[in-house]
């Protein structure tokens, strides 16, 4: 009969605090490696490819916003909005309220695509939806440290 011998914790001496998505195992480590990358590749989708053209004025924006008669200052409105989100995804603190607004924007883009437009490319909305969620679920202790952060502030 073989013995062995593991260290006991006690619940005094154990960590009180959950954390998700901070393991010290390979999987947690390679999950948290994968996460941070989807927040960069879509903040650099965000920024240069979704705001940069209605930051710019690019034609092929413009046109889209003159048709729904919003005009420049929507275009501009909605391209800040989206450049600001791109930026908080790799803040830290600001993570999980980001994708939060994003999605939420996502949400209006899916409506006015519906409404407005025929539902011709209603689907790039509710495609960035799924992994803007899936960010905001895996970050969302950072509303936490965001909330504590604010408090000290007032």
């Amino acid at each position: 009969m073989s013995e062995t011998t593991a260290p006991v914790t006690t619940a005094a001496s154990a960590p009180s605090r959950t954390v998700i998505a901070e393991s010290a195992t390979p999987r947690g480590r390679r999950a948290r490696i994968a996460l941070r990358g989807l927040q960069i590749v879509l903040a650099l989708f965000y920024g240069i490819a979704s705001a940069l053209p209605k930051l710019i004025a690019h034609p092929s924006a413009a046109e889209g916003f003159d048709e729904l008669g919003w005009g420049s200052a929507g275009m501009y409105t909605i391209g800040a909005l989206e450049l600001a989100g791109a930026v908080a995804l790799l803040i830290p603190v600001l993570q999980s309220v980001a994708a939060m607004a994003l999605s939420a924007l996502m949400v209006g883009a899916f409506v006015v695509t519906i409404t407005a437009f025929g539902g011709e490319n209603a689907a790039t909305p509710l495609i960035l939806i799924v992994p803007l969620t899936l960010i905001a679920w895996a970050r969302r202790s950072s509303n936490a440290d965001l909330l504590r952060l604010v408090r000290r502030r007032a």
